[in-house]
């Protein structure tokens, strides 16, 4: 049992306001997630620098500030408790080779143009308070609140998962072919970190859109991915929402004029704005929502 959560802001005038409602989204689905939380923030920035997301793991930051710009021109780097927000023109491939030579403890989170990803071990309220969530705007954000089943309690194994750039995806769920998905996928040159499902899941649905959209990715998901899961996934533009057709896993959705919401039980949106307004119903197994896409 784990909790998602997820905002997608049709009104900008929310946008400073992301954050603290995402984390009052997380918080409230502590009950079912105690172990870890992360979330991934959408910003819409006009530069064209790649912003890498990155977990310390306990390596100094000054030491990592003077060595990392030794190997690479650094546009910034932004401490945010024991992850770094790096900005570089730097292509992933040569970042990824950095990491591997010179900074083996240091973990690739996520990347891309408008994604930012943060995750710790420990409970909700304070993962979010760690990260200082409250003050976080951007356009849309996704959020996970683990309890952990099939691997162990690490940053690694938490939640959420990005193997493309600005795509992410959060899981309450699990899939029972993930070992066999996941030796298709290697041959086919991903590259996973940890032995969880939803990792694989995410390897999955970046390995697909290379050739298809979003849409068609999660309904060839339905044959593809054995289990029982609801997962959002989360891509510069906006989010998407799917149900496995036997939708035994809980989701509901509160939509606004202003906003789309989803959860794994209502109490995490109650505080959102106008929310009492707004058009709440259970996604349909089997049926791709997406917003912004």
């Amino acid at each position: 049992m784990c909790g998602i959560v997820g905002i997608y802001l049709k009104s900008s005038k929310l946008e400073k306001s992301l954050g603290k409602m995402l984390s009052g989204m997380l918080v409230n689905m502590e009950s079912r997630g105690p172990d870890s939380a992360g979330f991934a923030i959408y910003k819409n920035e006009k530069n064209k620098d790649y912003k890498y997301s990155l977990c310390l793991s306990g390596v100094n930051f000054e030491t990592f500030k003077k060595q990392i710009s030794k190997e690479i021109k650094v546009a910034s780097l932004v401490k945010n408790s024991d992850h770094v927000i790096l900005k570089t023109k730097e292509k992933p491939s040569k970042i990824n080779e950095v990491l591997s030579i010179k900074f083996k403890n240091v973990s690739l989170v996520g990347y891309g143009k408008s994604i930012e990803i943060f995750k710790q071990v420990g409970n909700p309220s304070d993962v979010v308070k760690k990260f200082n969530l409250n003050e976080f705007s951007g356009t849309h954000g996704i959020g996970h609140t683990r309890m952990a089943t099939e691997s162990a309690i690490t940053t690694d194994g938490s939640h959420p998962y990005s193997t493309g750039e600005d795509e992410c995806i959060v899981h309450n769920g699990s899939l029972s072919n993930h070992n066999n998905l996941r030796r298709k996928l290697v041959k086919n040159g991903s590259v996973f970190k940890s032995e969880n499902d939803t990792e694989v899941a995410a390897g999955y649905i970046s390995d697909s859109l290379k050739n298809k959209n979003l849409k068609d990715t999660l309904k060839s998901g339905l044959n593809d991915l054995d289990g029982f899961y609801t997962f959002i996934t989360g891509t510069r533009k906006g989010f998407a929402v799917l149900r496995d057709e036997i939708a035994c896993k809980p989701a509901v959705i509160a939509e606004t004029k202003d906003y789309v919401a989803i959860a794994s039980e209502f109490q995490a949106m109650a505080h959102l704005p106008n929310v009492n307004q707004a058009k709440i119903f259970e996604p349909e197994p089997g049926v791709v929502y997406s917003w912004g896409n």
